[in-house]
């Protein structure tokens, strides 16, 4: 299914924001809105990365612990500072004793297996971290960055607001098992797809199959990796308290999906269910496109402006996932606090354009001006400050009716 279609204009003011909503006409066959796919992981949930769209979720939102998959946090952690330049690949980190015993060989625990009170180089700690799911390169790096776990951990919830992790807690750098250190699969997805696009180059490193050390081999624990799917990574991880769990991403035909499970009983049950997920993902949907880069989507109401509206668009093709062969109906909405306030700038996000497949919100896009709007003549900011007076009350009288939308 192929095909654009233009939103229609109908405009309606809601809260202290104007919304722009309509119907796309999408091949509507059988309506299909409901998941179609069973699983038995108690949470779990699938993302087409390019759409940021939700294929299927079960429990997506429960806090969970997530195990060493709190490693790809802590890689985020020192992923932004060697983009930053506060690290390099090069820099030197200790294995402290606290490290050596806590997530060392005698621990029961993976490990990297480094001797204690050595100096080794972050690349080195990194793959111990991400392909042998080290806790004593885990340790090493929190320390080495923060002086203390505990002082690291704050840091990983700092990282975790900034990039939109609402409700996990991260507690230490390993994932060992705390009271309070819980996460979503929602959140999980989230991380994985914020490295996966923000460290192209370091997230390479989740897709390598072996990382050997102080002389002993040790195989890359995502199970996804050694399937004929696509797989590039993520990681896995397992305590008593939330079973097995999995975070992976694959790449087929030029598509990406992130699935994320956990709680499962066995390893085989969270490998098994995570390739169900990935294969029905790709064989089921189909993407339709709405509108190319740069294509004016809709308009936002301006205020005090030089011009009473300004064209929308957006940076990336605006496409939604289907379901193949099915038909869906598809609406849409353009949302934005308004009106925008002169003077706008070219280019500035002032919006954000919402497309549902069904009940399933299918697209969540940011929207950018695609004109200058300058502060208008005293005579038109007089005729707009007389229309906010003459509709304000009515923005006021509906705010609280649909304050949860």
């Amino acid at each position: 299914m192929s095909g654009k279609r233009r939103i229609s204009g109908l405009w309606t003011l809601i809260g202290l924001g104007f919304l722009s909503s309509g119907v796309l006409a999408a091949g509507i066959a059988s309506g299909a809105s409901a998941q179609s796919f069973q699983t038995t992981a108690p949470t779990a949930i699938l993302m087409d990365a390019d759409t940021r769209a939700v294929l299927f979720e079960k429990g997506a939102d429960d806090l969970v612990a997530p195990a060493s998959m709190a490693k790809i946090m802590t890689a985020e952690v020192v992923f932004n500072a060697l983009k930053a330049g506060r690290l390099t690949m090069d820099s030197e980190f200790t294995i402290s004793v606290n490290a050596w015993k806590k997530g060392g060989a005698g621990s029961g625990g993976s490990a990297m297996f480094a001797k204690v009170n050595t100096m080794v180089r972050l690349e080195d700690l990194l793959r111990g971290l991400i392909i042998q799911s080290g806790n004593d390169a885990a340790i090493a790096i929190a320390e080495g960055i923060s002086g203390t776990e505990e002082n690291f951990a704050r840091l990983m919830n700092e990282r975790a607001r900034q990039i939109g992790l609402t409700k996990s807690n991260f507690r230490n750098a390993t994932g060992y098992g705390e009271p309070d250190q819980k996460v979503t699969v929602r959140d999980l997805a989230k991380l994985s797809l914020f490295v996966i696009e923000t460290y192209p180059d370091y997230y390479k490193m989740f897709g390598e199959r072996e990382f050997t050390w102080n002389k002993i081999r040790q195989l890359n624990r995502n199970p996804l990796l050694a399937m004929d799917i696509g797989a590039d990574g993520l990681k896995t991880g397992n305590v008593d308290e939330s079973g097995f769990g999995l975070s992976g991403s694959a790449v087929q035909n030029g598509q990406r999906l992130i699935v994320v499970v956990n709680g499962m009983k066995t390893a085989r049950d969270r490998a098994t269910e995570s390739r169900k997920l990935l294969e029905w993902g790709f064989r089921s949907f189909e993407q339709f496109a709405l509108f190319a880069p740069g294509q004016v989507v809709g308009e936002a109401q301006v205020f005090g402006g030089d011009q009473r509206s300004i064209p929308l668009v957006a940076e990336r093709p605006v496409r939604v996932l289907v379901h193949r062969g099915e038909g869906d109906r598809l609406s849409a909405r353009i949302i934005y606090q308004g009106p925008l306030r002169a003077p706008i700038k070219k280019g500035t996000q002032v919006a954000r354009i919402e497309v549902n497949r069904g009940d399933t919100k299918a697209l969540d896009m940011p929207l950018f001006a695609n004109e200058d709007v300058a502060v208008g003549t005293m005579r038109q900011r007089a005729f707009d400050g007389l229309l906010e007076i003459s509709t304000g009350w009515v923005r006021r009288a509906v705010s609280d009716v649909f304050s949860g939308i």
